[in-house]
């Protein structure tokens, strides 16, 4: 375990589904998950309280093409019991590593998942519980992205941390531009003017309203999530001028 102090005591991680199916086209990889639980591991064991938001893509996007012939909330509903599903996975995960874990769902699904209660949250996390998101915000038409803002402000997480496939926020995409340069630093003004699609319009700007920094690291780097928690400079940090 680390000495480094740490500057961020309570986070919420946003985790993508994708990033749940590893070498897989979809579904989940054992592997794959097992690692992002020790990364989280490292957080709990240095003390920091952790809360986590679970995307469902691994298994069903509701803005995907396929989906396109659907109405759309009943499209985002099977994206957010997919949310669930992963959720329902995590927690085994976490209990598989012995690490006191907490799942909640914006849905109801009794005797599988607690539904989400803010005060039975906070109990949670003060009994150093990881807690786990899933159903996003409960409601069609809002991301996960926006379920982690409001789950970020409503347990009073000093940072989000987007987890992504790529080590921070590019001018371009990496993937298809092998000179595109990471940017170390955004303001939420700057990531909403220019579009970059970080996570969408209604999330950064709740970001902003509240104050809320957003880090975009990438997990796969060992130890990332740590170095982030003790103040380092990993990935992309997203805040306000004042905030610096």
């Amino acid at each position: 375990m680390s000495s480094t102090p740490l500057h961020y005591q309570r986070v919420l991680l946003k985790l993508s589904g994708e990033a749940l199916k590893g070498k897989f086209h979809s579904g989940i990889d054992a592997d794959t998950v097992f690692y992002l639980v020790e990364q989280v591991q490292q957080l709990h064991l240095s003390g920091v309280e952790v809360g986590i938001v679970i995307g469902g893509g691994n298994f069903f996007r509701g803005v995907g093409s396929y989906a396109s012939w659907m109405n759309r909330k009943s499209a985002d509903y099977i994206g957010m019991m997919s949310t669930m599903m992963n959720g329902v996975a995590l927690r085994e995960a976490f209990e598989h590593h012995q690490i006191p874990c907490a799942l909640f769902s914006a849905l109801p699904l009794e005797g599988v998942i607690d539904r989400y209660d803010y005060r039975a949250v906070q109990d949670a996390l003060s009994s150093k519980k990881v807690v786990i998101f899933s159903g996003g915000t409960g409601h069609p038409f809002f991301s996960t992205d926006t379920a982690a803002a409001l789950r970020g402000h409503e347990i009073d997480a000093q940072a989000l941390i987007k987890v992504t496939k790529v080590d921070g926020v590019y001018d371009s995409d990496p993937e298809k531009n092998p000179d595109a340069k990471r940017i170390e630093q955004l303001t939420y003004l700057e990531v909403l003017e220019k579009d970059l699609r970080v996570m969408d319009a209604t999330s950064i700007s709740f970001c902003r309203e509240y104050n809320i920094p957003i880090m975009v690291l990438d997990v796969k780097q060992p130890g990332h999530l740590m170095r982030a928690v003790q103040g380092e400079r990993v990935g992309t940090l997203i805040s306000n001028p004042e905030q610096d």
